[in-house]
C-alpha cells in the first residue's frame, strides 16, 4: 500500500512544496499582480477626466447648492439688527434735501468740527450692547481697527453693491468668509467719532464706491439699487444739457452784449466827429467876423 500511494498527486505536491524556490516563486507572483492591479487602476482614473473633456461641454446642476449666488437679486435689505423694533437712528445720512432738522440730526460733532455723516448710527433704546448682523448675504472683504471707527467691517454683494459697519465692539468674522443675511457679524461697541452716541454701530450702504441713504432702502429689494444708477444717469444729462443750455445763453448774450457796446461806441465817435465839426465852424466864423471888422 506505501509503494502505491508514492505515485499519488499529494506526494507529488508534498516534494513541490519541500523545494526551496516554490514560495519564492508564490511570492512573485503574489507581488506581480497586485501591481498589476494597482498600475490598472492608475490608468483608468487618470483616463476618466480626459473623457470628460472630449465633450468640451459642462452642464451646470441647478439644484447644486455651491452653484447659486451668494446674494439673492430679491433679497431684501434689512438693517444690522436682531429687532429693529428694539433699534433707534441716532444720527441720519445727510441729505441736502432732506429737511433741516434731518439734516442737522445728520451733523456728527467731533473735534470741535462737525461732518457730515455718510451713514446712520443704530443704538439701543436702552443703550446697552447688542448683536450686529449682516445686513445682505455677501462675502467679507476686509476687517480692520481704525483709530477713530473702532472694529469695521465690510462685506461684498453682486453687482458693486457694499455693505460697511463700524463701531464694532467684538467681531465674529474674518475676511473671506460667507455669511449669510442675519450672520452674526460681532456686536455694537464705542468709537472715538461717534463717541456721543455711546454703544452703537455705524451702518453705510454703498453703490459703486458712492454712500447712498440706507432708510430709503430698508426693506426694499437690492434690485432697487440698479434703478438708482439708471436715474442718476438720466439726471446727471439733464443737469449736463441745462448746463449747456446755459453756457450758450451766456454766450449769445455776450455777442449781443459786445454788438451793442460797438454800435454805441460807434455812436459816440460819431458824435464826437460832429461836436468838433460844428466847434471848429464857429471857431472859423468867429475868425471871419475879427477879420472882418
Amino acid at each position: 500500500m506505501k509503494e502505491e500511494n508514492k505515485g499519488t498527486p499529494q506526494n507529488k505536491w508534498s516534494r513541490i512544496y519541500r523545494k526551496r524556490w516554490f514560495f519564492p516563486a508564490v511570492y512573485l507572483v503574489v507581488a506581480a499582480l497586485l501591481l498589476t492591479a494597482v498600475i490598472w487602476f492608475q490608468n483608468v482614473g487618470n483616463q476618466m477626466p480626459e473623457a470628460g473633456k472630449e465633450g468640451d461641454s459642462y452642464t451646470p446642476n441647478l439644484h447644486d447648492k455651491d452653484a447659486q449666488s451668494v446674494m439673492d437679486p430679491q433679497e431684501m435689505i434689512e438693517m444690522p439688527v436682531k429687532d429693529d423694533n428694539e433699534a433707534t437712528i441716532v444720527t441720519k445720512f445727510f441729505d441736502y434735501d432732506a429737511s433741516e432738522e434731518d439734516r442737522a440730526n445728520a451733523l456728527v460733532h467731533y473735534n470741535k468740527r462737525y461732518y457730515q455723516s455718510t451713514g446712520i448710527d443704530i443704538a439701543s433704546e436702552d443703550g446697552e450692547e447688542f448683536d450686529v448682523i449682516a445686513s445682505l448675504s455677501g462675502t467679507v472683504s476686509e476687517v480692520k481697527e481704525d483709530p477713530l471707527l473702532g472694529n469695521v467691517v465690510v462685506l461684498d454683494h453682486d453687482n458693486e453693491v457694499h455693505t460697511y459697519y463700524a463701531s464694532l465692539g467684538e467681531v465674529s468674522v474674518k475676511e473671506g468668509d460667507e455669511v449669510k443675511q442675519g450672520d452674526a457679524l460681532g456686536t455694537a461697541g464705542k468709537n472715538l467719532f461717534g463717541k456721543d452716541n455711546g454703544v452703537h454701530v455705524h451702518f453705510e450702504l454703498r453703490k459703486d464706491g458712492k454712500e447712498v441713504n440706507p432708510e430709503l432702502f430698508f426693506n426694499q429689494p437690492v434690485s432697487k439699487l440698479a434703478s438708482l444708477e439708471t436715474e442718476e444717469v438720466i439726471e446727471n444729462d439733464s443737469d449736463d444739457e441745462t448746463e449747456a443750455n446755459v453756457d450758450a445763453d451766456e454766450e449769445g448774450l455776450e455777442e449781443d452784449t459786445d454788438e451793442d457796446d460797438e454800435e454805441k461806441l460807434d455812436d459816440n465817435e460819431d458824435k464826437v466827429d460832429e461836436e468838433d465839426k460844428t466847434d471848429d465852424e464857429e471857431d472859423a466864423d468867429e475868425t471871419n467876423e475879427e477879420d472882418t471888422e
